[in-house]
């Protein structure tokens, strides 16, 4: 498989003090990595891509690493997702390509993590973004944890490009009171509830 070239990693962290309500004592925080890469098929169909999948995971957990030392550590992450962008000269499933190396790099270093990371994906032009959607990390269905978080670079992807995305958040929607399954109430059982 060819190898992974990447042009840039670009990271960013939010701190959401409010949202118009009162002010939150201890913001909850999201961060962001984003890498843009080499696309290695870009141009012409491939019908054989799933091995590049193996190339992408000490990228993936590269990307993971840092996310969990921008937020302060494992144990202060609840939330995660992840996404792809691709370049006009790649096809839609070159994103996919992120799902495993994204998702279990997050999931290996968390350690319990047992919800299914959501992601999402387009094939989009120079400066395109991305709303990256985001759950709890071991329940899906806990509301307060359905978020998103807009990634993106100005100058990327390139046409023969993919960035790809990692996203962790440190707990709920600061206003949060939509009802539903509570992060306290998680059984832990099956990553839903």
């Amino acid at each position: 498989m060819p190898d992974v070239n990447v042009r840039k990693i670009l990271t960013s962290v939010e701190e959401i003090w409010h949202e118009g309500g009162p002010v939150a004592a201890n913001p909850p925080r999201r961060a962001s990595a984003l890498a843009v890469i080499e696309n290695p098929f870009a141009g012409y169909f491939e019908p054989d891509i799933q091995g590049f999948m193996e190339d992408l995971k000490p990228l993936g957990l590269e990307m993971a690493g840092r996310l969990i030392d921008l937020l302060g550590g494992a144990g202060k992450v609840q939330g995660y997702g992840k996404g792809a962008l691709v370049g006009e000269a790649g096809e839609l499933e070159h994103g996919a390509l992120w799902h495993a190396p994204g998702g279990y790099a997050m999931r290996e270093l968390l350690g319990e993590a047992r919800a299914i990371v959501p992601s999402s994906k387009k094939v989009g032009s120079v400066g395109a973004r991305l709303d990256v959607p985001i759950t709890h990390i071991n329940a899906a269905y806990v509301r307060s944890h359905f978020d998103s978080m807009e990634v993106g670079a100005p100058d990327a992807p390139r046409a023969g490009e993919l960035a790809f995305a990692l996203v962790m958040t440190t707990g709920a929607r600061v206003h949060s009171r939509s009802g539903g399954l509570e992060a306290q109430d998680i059984k832990g059982e099956d990553g839903l509830r």
